[in-house]
């Protein structure tokens, strides 16, 4: 679990040519996160961890893709321990350490990371809404995201991101029909006068621009052409993953 807690102001280098953020924005986890090395990651939701102590445990991984480029069998890996006795896994699997840095694959993460940046007016992109919920449905298909104000209503589809290819960051790292099916719902959702935004949460630094994985998934890529035609936008935002916490930096530039 993780709880927000605002960081120092941010001053944007001249560097900087897109939206950044006036503070960044910091979740740190509430449990101390346990460190040990991936043995292997198998049947899409388990993966086995040698522990400090040499115990090997077995931890959920919520990440239902392929996990390309960021599954590496030896490489230094944290989890959070779960007290829940309904659960069959006692630790849920958070980060891992490849090319020198943190890459988050707890799928869950960015979804409450975005929610709470949008409330507190921390994404640029997407200030000034006075009401912001999490799992808002709109047709037949449920959003992570709906914030409103007086002037206007959005709708919001939050998506981690874990995969590079060269200095890009790509979605999806395998083919998502559910991930075309919500591109569909906010076209939907423009085409009834509202406002409607693709977030993709880039949870490594390694990468500087966020693209299509037309590759893998051409399908979704085409989808994503269609719905950014009809007015959809799209938000890559990268965030920097460390044991202490997770931190949202800047926004990324998009090329398709």
């Amino acid at each position: 679990m993780l709880k927000n807690n605002p960081g120092t102001g941010y001053q944007p280098s001249q560097s900087d040519n897109f939206h950044s953020f006036a503070k960044k924005y910091y979740m740190k986890f509430n449990e101390k996160l346990i460190p040990g090395k991936l043995i292997k990651r198998y049947k899409r939701f388990l993966a086995d961890v040698e522990l400090e102590d040499g115990t090997i445990v077995t931890a959920h991984c919520t990440n239902s893709g392929s996990m390309k480029t960021c599954i590496e069998e030896g490489a230094p890996v944290y989890l959070t321990p779960v007290n829940d006795p309904k659960r069959k896994t006692k630790f849920t699997w958070e980060m891992i350490f490849i090319n020198n840095g943190w890459i988050g694959v707890n799928t869950s993460i960015p979804n409450l990371l975005a929610f709470e940046a949008i409330r507190d007016g921390k994404i640029e992109r997407l200030k000034g809404y006075t009401n912001v919920k999490r799992e808002v449905t709109f047709g037949d298909s449920r959003f992570d995201i709906f914030a409103e104000n007086e002037h206007e209503k959005c709708f919001v589809e939050v998506k981690n991101v874990t995969m590079k290819v060269n200095e890009f960051a790509r979605f999806p790292d395998a083919v998502t029909t559910r991930g075309r099916k919500h591109l569909e719902t906010l076209i939907h959702v423009k085409e009834k006068g509202l406002r409607a935004a693709m977030l993709y949460v880039i949870q490594r630094m390694d990468v500087e621009k966020f693209g299509v994985a037309t590759d893998i998934d051409p399908e979704y890529a085409n989808s994503l052409k269609k719905a950014h035609a009809a007015g959809v936008e799209i938000i890559p935002v990268q965030a920097e993953v460390k044991p202490k916490g997770i931190e949202i930096v800047k926004e990324l530039p998009f090329e398709w």
